[in-house]
């Protein structure tokens, strides 16, 4: 396998229920490992040790809650961008996480040509979308 570059985004005892969403924005397959199912009872131990998406479109998210004992500080998430030219699913995907969320840009036509776009989804995260600008039956430039 080649190497590969994907986000893995921490969260306080709501990474299962933000892949969850995730699966139902971008479809695909979700394996989901809790800290009990490792051997660590208690307190915590349903929440997620790790969790990983495999979608149709090659993308891989992965995510885990913040062990118990371990400091989580909001907002030390990062900022996933998914860009393409696939217009039709990238603004599919759009509405899936704008649901909810809170969009701090509008995806629109920027300067540069492209549709681009900001939105914190539900549980926080801050998502890039870019559509590149020629779109499927533009004329090509020329």
């Amino acid at each position: 396998m080649a190497s590969r570059l994907n986000p893995y985004i921490g969260f306080k005892d709501s990474a299962r229920a933000a892949m969850e969403f995730y699966q139902s924005v971008f479809g695909g397959e979700l394996t989901v490992s809790t800290f009990g199912e490792f051997g660590q009872p208690g307190p915590g131990a349903d929440n997620v040790m790790h969790a990983q998406l495999e979608t149709p479109s090659g993308y891989t998210i992965m995510a885990s809650d913040t062990p118990e004992g371990m400091p989580y500080e909001d907002g030390s998430r990062i900022t996933v961008s998914l860009s393409g030219d696939d217009g039709d699913e990238l603004r599919r995907f759009w509405d899936g996480l704008a649901e909810g969320g809170t969009v701090t840009m509008p995806l629109e036509k920027q300067m540069w040509g492209d549709e681009f776009g900001m939105v914190n989804d539900k549980f926080g995260v801050g998502w890039l979308v870019n559509i590149s600008g020629q779109q499927s039956g533009d004329a090509p430039a020329g």
